[in-house]
């Protein structure tokens, strides 16, 4: 089981062969992934929502996000761990970005790190792939700035921002990205920028003409509730097994069947009595 490198990245898009990526923030999902041949685990900054119970991705710290990030890592044999800098970690000075870009690798133990922008970060992105940092960029809706785009909504319907976005995936192309997320965009956007770019493209809500695919790990098991946008597929619903396991145990325990003789530890009657006397 040989490990996976950006190289396998640029390989598998000469072969066409789909790349898969999911997310992780834990040992023991991170590990399951792993077993089931994954290719990438992307320790997102969608553990704010997910697992810290955030309102969206911009309060998340890189603190919180090394944390997340080394337990990935230690649960990985095969997949290529990406560390997902968090909003304000790459956006004040390059110096800045390539510091933390390098905390992801030295601290976190990724092999990659993942930013949101395009043409605009492109300087950035150089300055951290020269630093010998592999660099996955993200276009398309990108979280950080939902603010600015006014809320999550699908981008380059219009063929202006569409032709903008293009722009967006050479630049980064050009500036090193070994990879370029493309999130929410329509499928003839998708295909086109697929089409011009000698990195791959992994989608999230964009089409099947991308490279590879990348999903949430608790959306595609049914673990997180709420809204569920339309480029989520549900693979399992595994909250409403993991209810039903839990009002079991509640409901065995209330009534005294768990735990049985067999989940339970006894003494031989020898000791037992001698554990008697001595109370005595």
């Amino acid at each position: 089981m040989s490990k996976v490198t950006t190289a396998d990245f640029r390989h598998w898009k000469k072969e066409k062969r789909p790349i898969t990526m999911l997310t992780a923030y834990d040992y023991s999902m991170a590990r399951l992934l792993d077993e089931a041949g994954i290719d990438s685990l992307l320790v997102g900054d969608s553990v704010g929502n997910v697992m810290l119970g955030y309102a969206n991705t911009l309060p998340v710290t890189m603190e919180e996000m090394l944390h997340h990030t080394r337990a990935v890592s230690r649960a990985v044999k095969r997949a290529l761990v990406v560390g997902d800098m968090p909003f304000l970690s790459y956006q004040v000075s390059r110096e800045e970005a390539v510091r933390n870009a390098g905390r992801f690798l030295k601290e976190g133990g990724a092999e990659a790190v993942k930013l949101e922008g395009g043409e605009e970060v492109a300087p950035t992105v150089a300055a951290i792939v020269r630093s010998g940092i592999p660099v996955v960029g993200h276009i398309g809706l990108t979280p950080q700035y939902v603010h600015q785009l006014g809320g999550y909504h699908v981008q380059g319907k219009q063929a202006t921002v569409a032709r903008r976005l293009l722009r967006d995936a050479r630049s980064l192309a050009e500036a090193g990205v070994f990879a370029l997320v493309l999130e929410c965009v329509p499928a003839e956007v998708a295909q086109e920028i697929t089409a011009s770019l000698p990195i791959p493209t992994i989608g999230i809500g964009a089409g099947p003409h991308c490279d590879g695919q990348v999903l949430v790990t608790h959306d595609l098991l049914g673990l997180y509730g709420g809204f569920t946008p339309k480029f989520i597929k549900r693979y399992a619903n595994l909250a409403e097994q993991i209810k039903g396991a839990l009002l079991a145990f509640q409901e065995e325990v209330q009534n005294r069947v768990f735990p049985g003789p067999e989940h339970s530890f006894s003494m031989t009657q020898e000791e037992y009595r001698l554990f008697l006397e001595e109370r005595e």
